[in-house]
Protein backbone atom coordinates (compact mmCIF):
# COMPACT_ATOMS: atom_id res chain seq x y z
CA UNK A 1 0.00 0.00 0.00
CA UNK A 2 1.20 3.51 -0.78
CA UNK A 3 2.24 5.65 2.17
CA UNK A 4 -0.38 8.36 1.47
CA UNK A 5 -3.50 8.47 -0.66
CA UNK A 6 -3.01 11.93 -2.19
CA UNK A 7 -0.28 14.52 -2.68
CA UNK A 8 -1.99 17.87 -3.34
CA UNK A 9 -0.34 21.14 -4.39
CA UNK A 10 -2.47 24.25 -3.92
CA UNK A 11 -1.00 26.72 -6.44
CA UNK A 12 -2.45 30.18 -5.84
CA UNK A 13 -2.29 33.25 -8.08
CA UNK A 14 -0.63 36.15 -6.27
CA UNK A 15 -0.28 38.44 -9.31
CA UNK A 16 -1.41 42.10 -9.22
CA UNK A 17 -4.78 41.31 -10.83
CA UNK A 18 -5.70 39.87 -7.44
CA UNK A 19 -6.27 42.79 -5.05
CA UNK A 20 -5.31 42.48 -1.39
CA UNK A 21 -8.97 42.17 -0.44
CA UNK A 22 -9.43 39.43 -3.05
CA UNK A 23 -6.28 37.68 -1.85
CA UNK A 24 -7.74 37.62 1.65
CA UNK A 25 -10.94 36.07 0.29
CA UNK A 26 -8.90 33.38 -1.48
CA UNK A 27 -6.93 32.55 1.66
CA UNK A 28 -10.00 32.54 3.86
CA UNK A 29 -12.07 30.55 1.38
CA UNK A 30 -9.40 27.89 0.95
CA UNK A 31 -8.96 27.62 4.71
CA UNK A 32 -12.71 27.32 5.27
CA UNK A 33 -12.94 24.54 2.69
CA UNK A 34 -10.01 22.68 4.25
CA UNK A 35 -11.68 22.87 7.68
CA UNK A 36 -14.90 21.28 6.44
CA UNK A 37 -15.46 17.94 8.23
CA UNK A 38 -16.34 16.23 4.94
CA UNK A 39 -13.10 17.43 3.32
CA UNK A 40 -11.02 16.36 6.31
CA UNK A 41 -12.76 12.97 6.27
CA UNK A 42 -11.84 12.60 2.59
CA UNK A 43 -8.21 13.52 3.16
CA UNK A 44 -7.78 10.94 5.93
CA UNK A 45 -10.39 8.37 4.88
CA UNK A 46 -8.59 6.52 2.09
CA UNK A 47 -6.73 3.21 2.33
CA UNK A 48 -3.58 4.88 3.69
CA UNK A 49 -5.59 7.13 6.08
CA UNK A 50 -3.39 10.12 5.18
CA UNK A 51 -2.68 12.75 2.53
CA UNK A 52 0.06 15.31 1.91
CA UNK A 53 -0.69 18.95 1.13
CA UNK A 54 1.49 21.91 0.17
CA UNK A 55 0.87 25.56 -0.67
CA UNK A 56 2.55 27.43 -3.54
CA UNK A 57 2.11 31.13 -4.28
CA UNK A 58 2.97 32.35 -7.77
CA UNK A 59 2.96 35.44 -9.94
CA UNK A 60 5.20 36.21 -12.92
CA UNK A 61 8.28 34.43 -14.24
CA UNK A 62 10.73 33.79 -11.42
CA UNK A 63 8.13 34.63 -8.76
CA UNK A 64 7.08 31.36 -7.14
CA UNK A 65 7.31 30.72 -3.42
CA UNK A 66 6.55 27.58 -1.43
CA UNK A 67 4.56 29.00 1.48
CA UNK A 68 3.95 25.69 3.25
CA UNK A 69 6.00 22.63 2.32
CA UNK A 70 4.62 19.10 2.33
CA UNK A 71 2.42 18.66 5.38
CA UNK A 72 1.10 15.28 6.49
CA UNK A 73 -2.66 15.27 6.98
CA UNK A 74 -3.44 12.18 9.06
CA UNK A 75 -5.85 13.70 11.58
CA UNK A 76 -8.34 16.52 11.98
CA UNK A 77 -5.73 18.40 14.00
CA UNK A 78 -3.25 18.13 11.10
CA UNK A 79 -5.87 19.38 8.65
CA UNK A 80 -6.83 22.34 10.82
CA UNK A 81 -3.19 23.31 11.34
CA UNK A 82 -2.62 23.30 7.58
CA UNK A 83 -5.83 25.32 7.10
CA UNK A 84 -4.50 27.88 9.58
CA UNK A 85 -1.29 28.18 7.54
CA UNK A 86 -3.34 28.71 4.38
CA UNK A 87 -5.54 31.28 6.12
CA UNK A 88 -2.48 33.27 7.18
CA UNK A 89 -0.35 32.90 4.06
CA UNK A 90 1.82 35.96 3.44
CA UNK A 91 1.79 37.58 0.02
CA UNK A 92 5.52 37.28 -0.50
CA UNK A 93 5.82 36.95 -4.28
CA UNK A 94 6.87 40.11 -6.11
CA UNK A 95 4.30 41.82 -8.27
CA UNK A 96 4.47 40.49 -11.79
CA UNK A 97 2.49 39.06 -14.64
CA UNK A 98 0.60 35.75 -14.74
CA UNK A 99 3.06 32.91 -15.40
CA UNK A 100 1.00 29.72 -15.18
CA UNK A 101 3.64 27.63 -16.95
CA UNK A 102 6.19 28.69 -14.34
CA UNK A 103 3.70 27.83 -11.59
CA UNK A 104 3.29 24.35 -13.07
CA UNK A 105 7.07 23.89 -13.20
CA UNK A 106 7.35 24.93 -9.55
CA UNK A 107 4.56 22.47 -8.70
CA UNK A 108 6.40 19.72 -10.56
CA UNK A 109 9.52 20.48 -8.52
CA UNK A 110 7.48 20.22 -5.33
CA UNK A 111 6.06 16.89 -6.44
CA UNK A 112 9.55 15.58 -7.15
CA UNK A 113 10.34 16.03 -3.44
CA UNK A 114 7.34 14.26 -1.92
CA UNK A 115 8.46 12.62 1.34
CA UNK A 116 6.14 9.62 0.84
CA UNK A 117 4.74 7.64 -2.07
CA UNK A 118 1.20 8.83 -2.97
CA UNK A 119 -1.49 6.94 -4.83
CA UNK A 120 -2.39 10.16 -6.68
CA UNK A 121 -0.69 13.48 -7.41
CA UNK A 122 -2.88 16.55 -7.98
CA UNK A 123 -2.08 20.20 -8.64
CA UNK A 124 -4.77 22.83 -8.04
CA UNK A 125 -4.19 25.94 -10.14
CA UNK A 126 -6.24 28.81 -8.73
CA UNK A 127 -6.29 32.05 -10.69
CA UNK A 128 -8.22 34.83 -12.40
CA UNK A 129 -6.39 35.26 -15.71
CA UNK A 130 -4.60 33.77 -18.69
CA UNK A 131 -0.88 33.13 -18.66
CA UNK A 132 0.96 36.11 -20.15
CA UNK A 133 4.53 35.64 -18.94
CA UNK A 134 7.24 32.99 -18.90
CA UNK A 135 7.00 29.60 -20.55
CA UNK A 136 3.68 28.47 -21.99
CA UNK A 137 1.67 26.20 -19.69
CA UNK A 138 0.61 23.70 -22.36
CA UNK A 139 3.92 21.82 -22.81
CA UNK A 140 4.50 21.64 -19.04
CA UNK A 141 0.94 20.41 -18.57
CA UNK A 142 1.50 17.71 -21.18
CA UNK A 143 4.71 16.56 -19.49
CA UNK A 144 3.00 16.34 -16.13
CA UNK A 145 -0.05 14.56 -17.52
CA UNK A 146 2.18 11.96 -19.16
CA UNK A 147 3.67 11.32 -15.71
CA UNK A 148 0.19 10.64 -14.32
CA UNK A 149 -0.14 13.97 -12.50
CA UNK A 150 -3.59 15.58 -12.54
CA UNK A 151 -3.81 19.36 -12.98
CA UNK A 152 -7.18 20.90 -12.11
CA UNK A 153 -8.25 24.53 -12.30
CA UNK A 154 -10.42 26.90 -10.31
CA UNK A 155 -11.12 29.91 -12.51
CA UNK A 156 -12.31 33.17 -11.00
CA UNK A 157 -14.27 34.85 -13.76
CA UNK A 158 -14.64 38.46 -12.58
CA UNK A 159 -12.20 39.78 -15.21
CA UNK A 160 -12.17 37.07 -17.90
CA UNK A 161 -15.60 35.43 -18.36
CA UNK A 162 -14.19 32.82 -20.79
CA UNK A 163 -11.28 31.80 -18.56
CA UNK A 164 -12.60 28.26 -18.10
CA UNK A 165 -12.23 27.61 -21.82
CA UNK A 166 -8.63 28.80 -21.69
CA UNK A 167 -7.85 26.60 -18.68
CA UNK A 168 -9.48 23.62 -20.39
CA UNK A 169 -7.38 24.15 -23.50
CA UNK A 170 -4.03 25.18 -22.00
CA UNK A 171 -3.78 24.35 -18.28
CA UNK A 172 -5.64 21.30 -17.01
CA UNK A 173 -4.64 17.73 -17.84
CA UNK A 174 -3.94 14.27 -16.53
CA UNK A 175 -6.28 11.63 -15.10
CA UNK A 176 -9.77 12.99 -14.46
CA UNK A 177 -8.76 16.64 -14.90
CA UNK A 178 -11.43 19.33 -14.63
CA UNK A 179 -11.82 23.11 -14.32
CA UNK A 180 -14.45 24.69 -12.10
CA UNK A 181 -15.47 28.33 -12.04
CA UNK A 182 -16.74 30.90 -9.60
CA UNK A 183 -18.27 34.16 -10.73
CA UNK A 184 -16.34 36.31 -8.27
CA UNK A 185 -14.32 36.20 -5.09
CA UNK A 186 -17.40 36.22 -2.88
CA UNK A 187 -18.32 32.82 -4.33
CA UNK A 188 -14.83 31.41 -3.94
CA UNK A 189 -15.22 29.46 -0.68
CA UNK A 190 -18.16 27.41 -1.95
CA UNK A 191 -16.36 26.68 -5.24
CA UNK A 192 -13.20 25.64 -3.40
CA UNK A 193 -15.15 23.23 -1.22
CA UNK A 194 -16.78 21.72 -4.31
CA UNK A 195 -13.41 21.39 -6.01
CA UNK A 196 -11.70 19.70 -3.08
CA UNK A 197 -14.64 17.34 -2.59
CA UNK A 198 -14.47 16.28 -6.23
CA UNK A 199 -10.70 15.77 -6.09
CA UNK A 200 -10.80 13.82 -2.87
CA UNK A 201 -13.85 11.81 -3.91
CA UNK A 202 -16.03 12.74 -0.95
CA UNK A 203 -19.70 13.79 -1.14
CA UNK A 204 -20.52 17.45 -0.54
CA UNK A 205 -22.58 17.86 2.63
Amino acid sequence: MNAVDLALVLAVDGSPSVTYEEFGLIAGGMAAALREPSIIAGLIGGPAKASLCSLLLWSGAGAQEVITDWTLIASAANANAFADAVDNMPRVVKAGQTAIGEALLASLTLLSHIPDTPSRQVVDVIGDGRSNDGIAPGPVRDRMAEAGITINGLCILHEEPDLQQYYTREVIGGPGAFALTCADYAAFAAAMKQKLAREIGTPIV
